[in-house]
């Protein structure tokens, strides 16, 4: 594991200044930290390059979209949940709205503190998605997997680094403040918002793996088996590793390499080894995991492209060629890069967390039962008395969760 790790980050570091050099230029612009010096300068829009991009964008989403259309999926009746929408969940809708609102605002007594609600603004998101899903299925990942959510944050800034830093490359986005930071500054400022992706991103995951029509029809796709797998290893190392080099080279028009190359490492180095990646339930005509990925990411995307757009602290874009129709700062086709994002946020979570990975495929498989109204009794229980027993003292390990979740399955039970 801490192998792999460290060749990932050593081709992700290295190759993109291997391009620079390449392209003969210096690369101490790209170590500049913080980053303040614009020298990619993008080129001006194109309408053959917007159309063409538009077009590959829409063929497989279009596909996707139809097939599920086909799948006929019936909407059932909503199921009487045993649970009620919990208090903490209530809490994170407070705190989002509150955050929301002092984020869009210039109230003169906030004024220190406001360049620093996007973080306030994320964890009341994470706990009002987790309580919706608790409504919905009586199930979440902050109350079943209190461990993967709290490790989650600290994986989530590291990843959310690594894209920063290839960024430094291509210049695609750029952070707007109210005064200069420090580079100790601008790590804590940083490193907090950071840390907030990746359990957004899974959380919505699993809100989404409860409505029946988001994921219908992705689990009765044609199979499909890897040809080789030690040369299809090899053969998406050599492409991510050309895609690097590339972006040092020519960022203007190897740009979305930045959000394809990370994964495609990811999975090489898994395929190598012959682990399992976030692809191998392709072999049994199962893209489920990877659709909720990649909707769970835009569903995210949307919410940071708006929170951002009035906020003090705040990012603007500068990408070539497409730059146009633009939804709060994000031109139209960037919206794109959130589906392989999301792919992204499940391969890094699988990679680290491996049986927490599996565990919440399970996971996703139970909500969507739940959703379709055929949670089925486990062991000769009702589900009811399944989510008492599961309040009992031991289950949870994480003391900050363990009492919300005692009290919350407890409360409850007793309105069932």
């Amino acid at each position: 594991m801490i192998v792999n790790i460290l060749i990932g980050m050593a081709l992700l570091v290295g190759l993109p200044l291997l391009g620079v050099v390449l392209a003969g230029q210096p690369i101490q612009p790209y170590l500049e930290f913080p980053p303040q010096t614009r020298f990619v300068h993008p080129t001006p829009f194109s309408w053959p390059v917007f159309v063409g991009l538009a077009l590959l964008i829409a063929l497989p989403v279009v596909s996707v979209v139809v097939r599920m259309v086909r799948s006929h999926v019936s909407w059932p009746e909503p199921v009487r949940s045993a649970c009620g929408f919990p208090w903490w969940g209530w809490l994170g809708a407070v705190l989002t709205m509150c955050s929301w609102v002092l984020a869009w605002n210039r109230f003169p007594w906030f004024a220190t503190l406001q360049p620093h609600t996007f973080t306030p603004l994320w964890l009341g998101y994470i706990l009002l998605i987790n309580g919706w899903t608790f409504r919905r299925t009586g199930h979440c990942l902050m109350l079943d997997r209190p461990r993967l959510l709290l490790a989650l944050f600290p994986a989530s800034a590291a990843f959310w680094w690594s894209f920063e830093y290839l960024n430094r490359f291509v210049q695609n986005w750029y952070y707007v403040g109210p005064q200069p930071l420090t580079p100790w500054q601008y790590v804590l400022h940083a490193t907090v918002p950071f840390s907030t992706v990746l359990p957004a991103v899974l959380s919505t995951m699993e809100l989404l793996a409860s409505v029946p029509g988001v994921t219908a029809g992705m689990d009765r796709l044609p199979t499909l088996r890897w040809p080789k797998p030690q040369w299809t290893g090899w053969a998406l190392v050599m492409f991510a590793s050309a895609g690097l080099v590339g972006i040092g080279t020519w960022p203007q028009a190897l740009f979305p390499i930045v959000w394809v190359a990370p994964l495609l490492l990811i999975t090489a180095l898994q395929i190598l080894q012959g682990k399992e990646t976030i692809f191998s339930r392709i072999t049994q005509g199962d893209a489920t995991s990877l659709w909720l990925a990649a909707v769970a990411a835009l569903v995210c995307g949307w919410w940071w492209e708006m929170w951002n757009f009035k906020s003090l602290a705040h990012w603007k874009y500068a990408i070539p060629s497409v730059h146009r129709f633009q939804l709060f700062e994000m031109p139209l086709l960037g919206y794109a890069g959130y589906l392989p994002f999301g792919l992204e946020c499940l391969a890094v979570t699988q990679w680290l967390f491996p049986s927490h990975y599996r565990d919440m495929m399970r996971s996703f498989s139970r909500s969507g039962r739940w959703a379709r109204g055929d949670e089925r009794h486990s062991e000769g229980q009702p589900i009811e008395q399944q989510r008492v027993r599961g309040s009992g003292a031991g289950y949870f390990k994480v003391w900050v969760f363990s009492a919300i979740s005692s009290a919350t399955r407890r409360m409850s039970s007793d309105r069932t």
